[in-house]
């Protein structure tokens, strides 16, 4: 029963840390944008995109929305760093450097998290699933947990053009 407890503890906490590197990158991304918006006025439409992304990344609750508005997100920013390809002076900016090199280390630790999750969540239906402790787990209150699956979308590569 308290290792039940103890596992199901470390699958709540694994998908806070997804959690907090979903915000951080909710809250680097204005700045990316606004930072690309001064070199590229007339791509509106991928702008458009990561902010409504970012709103829907920002209110999902549940497993499989959180991962739907993530794909959503990684889609939009895609097609936003592809965007910033096309303007030689915006890769040189400093500040778009800077910001670039944070969302590359907030990705890293976004796709760390979403293992350590989907990692706690396996070890918890192994023990869910075996004997002896499937018993004790039926007597009690534990039910399996959503692993974080990428939506199809965020499979796909972005189309770009100019």
């Amino acid at each position: 029963y308290n290792r039940l407890i103890r596992l199901n503890i470390t699958v709540d906490e694994a998908w806070a840390q997804i959690e907090v590197q979903l915000k951080r990158r909710a809250d680097l991304i204005p700045n990316l944008v606004e930072t690309v918006k001064g070199y590229a006025k007339h791509e509106q439409s991928t702008f458009d995109a990561v902010v409504t992304a970012r709103a829907k990344a920002t209110t999902a609750s549940t497993v499989a929305d959180t991962a739907a508005a993530d794909g959503m997100l990684t889609q939009a920013l895609r097609g936003l760093l592809a965007v910033a390809e096309a303007y030689p002076d915006l890769k040189a900016n400093q500040n778009f450097l800077a910001l670039q090199e944070e969302l590359t280390s907030t990705e890293s630790r976004v796709a760390y998290a979403r293992q350590f999750y989907n990692d706690s969540v396996l070890g918890y239906h192994n023990q869910l699933d075996t004997f002896p402790t499937i018993l004790i787990a039926k007597l009690g209150t534990f039910a399996h947990r959503e692993f974080f699956e990428a939506e199809d979308s965020a499979k796909i590569p972005p189309t770009v053009k100019f």
